[in-house]
């Protein structure tokens, strides 16, 4: 059997793919330039000049990236539908994506045909940099989701003779497994496109819900502290700034070594921090229904149940059940992410609450006699919720490049995990000699950070508007 080459029967494509790619970049350059250089164009009523060198450098990189889209739409669509050894390695890789590519295409369409009904995500869709963002981030949540149908191969399977072996390359005569190492063989003969497909699971398992625990302390903290100032402010924020103070890579080195480990540090540090869900919700339901006690009741008690339920299963490993758990490196690395991050959740809260506590609808329900968590839950706690969004979004990028640079230091993941970091590690050791084991995992690692940011931005420019 044949080395599959990367563009397969497409190759006439190439060329005119790298030729857009060139003109794109020049575009781009160009129009940079011409708004730094000139002056900008002349508006004419409440419209811009429909002529001018600003204009045209805009009307020709957009020309230039929806030549770029349809020539990678077209080695898609091809790939698919050609048979063999004719799809070459990008045609393989894009049949295994069929299901993304499906998924993908179906939430665009049901977001822009209702987004006027769907808040501020659906105002996401009137920004063109959101949109990009939005795509990359959905792109590897649906591979997360996706990934045992996508992988050609066990991430941690060795087939003899395929260590270090460049990407097309063909398997032995006989297998039954998928016919071709997509993306090479790494350092211990294991297909790299599978631990990367793979590795995308690995990442969005804890980025998001760690991210999302950190907040949950950093708002459950950052909200009374705000509020009510004095001495209990003064406390927490001196806590908070003297976690700050480590450096975050060496803090989060530091809580995953095996002497702090093995100390029970981090089960002790789990048992506390994994309480504030529940305390939030706890909170919440009590200040919204606090007059209408059957409905507080029955929310309090499912949240208690469910709360607890969890809390033992994910803390302690004691479900029981025998359906919720987590392993121990996976504990430490989230109560680790959990940590560093929700000083820095504090401190935006805190100043956003000092900042809208002043405003008039919050002395309006003062004025009404609400209580103080419930003007902080349903009066301060919405109207930050830009900012807050913004920041897990960009808060979810910094977690996942502290994931990566978790594995790559083996620390806090088992050493035959598929995560991109340890994927990373393990193929810069040969890099000048096989770059392809390492450089999928971080263009995917860089990719997914880069959605971030790009809808982060998107998030902000559009919640500046409202």
């Amino acid at each position: 059997m044949e080395h599959l080459t990367w563009t397969g029967a497409l190759s006439l494509l190439t060329p005119m793919l790298l030729a857009l790619a060139v003109a794109f970049v020049v575009a781009v350059v160009v129009q940079i330039a011409v708004s730094l250089v000139l002056p900008a164009p002349a508006r004419v009523g409440y419209g811009v000049a429909e002529r001018g060198p600003h204009v045209w450098a805009v009307r020709a990189t957009k020309l230039c990236l929806l030549g770029l889209i349809a020539v990678l739409a077209l080695f898609i669509g091809g790939g698919i539908i050609l048979q063999g050894s004719a799809k070459g390695i990008i045609g393989h890789i894009s049949t295994r994506l069929l299901p993304v590519w499906v998924a993908l295409a179906i939430t665009f369409t049901l977001s822009i045909t209702f987004k006027r009904r769907l808040g501020l995500y659906g105002k996401l869709f009137d920004s063109p940099i959101g949109m990009v963002g939005f795509a990359l981030v959905m792109f590897w949540v649906f591979v997360a989701v996706f990934a045992d149908i996508i992988a050609t191969h066990d991430p941690i399977q060795i087939i003899s003779g395929l260590k270090n072996k460049v990407p097309g390359v063909p398997l032995p005569e006989g297998r039954d497994d998928f016919a071709y190492y997509l993306l090479g063989g790494d350092n211990l003969a294991r297909d790299v496109f599978s631990r990367v497909v793979m590795g995308a699971r690995e990442v969005l398992k804890i980025a998001p819900a760690a991210t999302l625990f950190a907040f949950m302390v950093g708002i459950t903290l950052g909200l009374p502290a705000g509020y009510f100032g004095g001495k209990f402010d003064t406390v927490l924020s001196f806590i908070a700034n003297l976690v700050l103070a480590f450096p975050v890579i060496l803090l989060f080195y530091l809580l995953v070594t095996p002497e702090i480990v093995a100390s029970g540090i981090p089960k002790y540090m789990a048992a506390v921090l994994f309480l504030f869900p529940i305390l939030f919700l706890v909170i919440l339901w009590n200040s919204r229904y606090f007059t209408r006690p059957a409905k507080r009741n029955l929310y309090v008690a499912l949240t208690l149940i469910i709360g607890g339920w969890l809390y033992l299963g994910l803390a302690f490993n004691a479900d029981p059940l025998g359906v919720i758990s987590m392993p121990g490196n996976v504990l430490i690395v989230f109560v680790s992410v959990v940590f560093v991050n929700s000083p820095t959740v504090f401190r935006i809260v805190r100043g956003i609450v000092l900042d809208i506590q002043t405003r008039d609808y919050v002395a309006a329900a003062q004025t009404r006699g609400e209580g103080p968590w419930y003007i902080m839950l349903w009066e301060i706690l919405p109207n930050a919720r830009g900012p807050l969004i913004v920041d897990f979004c960009l808060r979810i990028g910094y977690t996942t490049i502290l994931l990566g640079t978790l594995g790559f230091f083996g620390l806090g993941v088992s050493p035959e995990s598929p995560d991109w970091g340890s994927t990373i590690n393990e193929g810069r050791r040969l890099l000048s000699i096989y770059p392809h084991p390492a450089l999928p995992p971080a263009l995917a690692l860089m990719s997914l950070v880069l959605g971030l940011n790009l809808l982060a931005d998107g998030l902000r420019e559009e919640s500046l508007k409202d």
